[in-house]
């Protein structure tokens, strides 16, 4: 396949290929150099979405992808904010953000509630059983600690008898679930696992010694390392080849389509490039 949407990105999580779940062959097949903004032509090229205004959920809490903008705390910035106006702006359909907290909105976009989640949300098989994905970028999980690593925590291993928080409902939950198996498989003690309904629940737990390490997104944990640098240092990250992705309800073929064009234009036009480099990704 063909790397349609790849950033300047470090070596070890560069290649994600262009990947949609509803119609792989279609977005695979694309150029990305003939892609073209072109929004006067909606109701020809999406008829499905003529008329409509997208509602996009995000959380507004998930530093560098979604947090409200200092300026204006109306309004939503960050890297997938950004990508979602310039996405829809390409495509020529209204859209506006729905804020809540980043667990519940998976199973509002499963139930149609919202249109469409942008905030580092993650493509799972079980996921993509009531969602079709749009991937256009590799993820990967920091694991933060208190400064100086006080527990001496390594690796995933290091973890049996501790205590570990993520948010509710991700993959880094399940990551410290099979952790945490594996510890008792082994004789030790589980990890004490504490989920919260936001990534920034997760930090605090870590800075007031109720938790001994916070899973979160790696460039998310990188920006919390970069705001709380006397409190808080990265332990470890794990690449495992996740990718991170737009989720939207089954049933929307004209949006999926709409999205993968879209995304494909302004990566063409260089948009995208900038939007990455604003947020230094």
């Amino acid at each position: 396949m063909r790397d349609l949407y790849k950033f300047a990105l470090p070596a070890s999580l560069r290649g994600a290929a262009c990947l949609t779940f509803l119609a792989v062959s279609a977005l695979c097949g694309a150029r990305a150099d003939e892609a073209a903004c072109e929004p006067a032509k909606l109701a020809a090229k999406y008829p499905g979405l003529a008329g409509k205004t997208i509602k996009i959920g995000q959380d507004g809490e998930s530093v560098p992808f979604s947090m409200r903008d200092p300026k204006d705390f109306s309004k939503l910035i960050g890297l997938d904010a950004d990508l979602a106006q310039a996405t829809f702006a390409c495509i020529g359909v209204p859209m506006q953000f729905v804020i809540g907290t980043w667990a519940g909105l998976i199973p509002a976009a499963m139930a149609g509630q919202i249109d469409v989640m942008w905030d580092t949300l993650l493509y799972t098989p079980e996921r993509a059983k009531k969602l079709d994905f749009v991937v256009y970028m590799n993820a990967a999980t920091g694991m933060l600690v208190a400064k100086g690593n006080p527990k001496n925590i390594h690796a995933l291993g290091d973890l049996c008898g501790l205590t570990g928080t993520t948010t509710l409902g991700t993959t880094q939950e399940a990551m410290l679930r099979e952790a945490s198996s594996k510890c008792v498989a082994a004789g030790k003690p589980a990890v004490n696992i504490i989920t919260s309904t936001d990534m920034p629940s997760g930090l605090r737990l870590v800075q007031n010694e109720r938790a001994d390490l916070v899973a979160v997104n790696k460039f998310v944990g990188d920006s919390m390392v970069g705001a709380n640098p006397t409190t808080v240092e990265s332990a470890f990250d794990v690449i495992t080849g996740a990718k991170i992705a737009v989720g939207t309800a089954k049933g929307n073929p004209d949006l999926v389509k709409a999205l993968r064009d879209g995304l494909a234009a302004i990566r063409a036009s260089g948009a995208e490039k900038a939007i990455y480099d604003r947020y230094r990704l």
